[in-house]
């Protein structure tokens, strides 16, 4: 991923207002993140914990959207997977994160969510540079590459869900 700037972050969201998208907390350390690494930019938000944030590249530009951690407990003793990364993680190392659905369906309530790394670091898992507690990834058979293409796509289609896209 190409780093972004305060700026196009606030400016890529789609399921909030401007002026949401002016007033949510952003990553700290932005300069300092591992962009390289990075399929998309998510964070959950320090001062609420039942939000957070994700902006990924999307038909060319950057697009984000504020997701919202229902209070639903999940099992600490029963293992999770996330639905982007494919990443086992127990306990409550995946969160259902629901999106308001962009222009007039989300105005009107419509949601989608999906079920996430709740730490949002699908990439860093991916890839192996960061490793989920207590459970051990599984090695796959398919190369890097096409695991990080499957986690791409995986969003997309999330995201696309989010944008009310059919085309995808």
């Amino acid at each position: 991923m190409e780093p972004l700037s305060e700026n196009e972050i606030r400016a890529s969201f789609v399921n909030c207002s401007k002026g949401e998208a002016r007033r949510l907390g952003l990553p700290r350390g932005l300069a300092e993140l591992p962009w390289q690494n990075l399929d998309f930019l998510g964070w959950r938000d320090q001062g609420a914990p039942d939000r957070a944030y994700l902006v990924a590249p999307y038909a060319g530009e950057p697009v984000g959207v504020t997701l919202r951690v229902p209070t639903i407990r999940r099992s600490l003793t029963k293992t999770n997977v996330c639905s982007l990364c494919i990443t086992a993680h127990a306990g409550s190392g995946v969160a259902l994160l629901a999106a308001r659905r962009a222009g007039a369906a989300g105005r009107e309530g419509n949601t989608v969510g999906t079920y996430i790394c709740a730490d949002l670091a699908c990439s860093l898992y991916v890839r192996g540079l960061k490793k989920s507690t207590l459970i051990t990834r599984p090695d796959e058979s398919v190369p890097l590459e096409l695991q990080i293409d499957r986690t791409v796509g995986n969003l997309d289609a999330f995201l696309a869900r989010v944008l009310g896209d059919t085309a995808l």
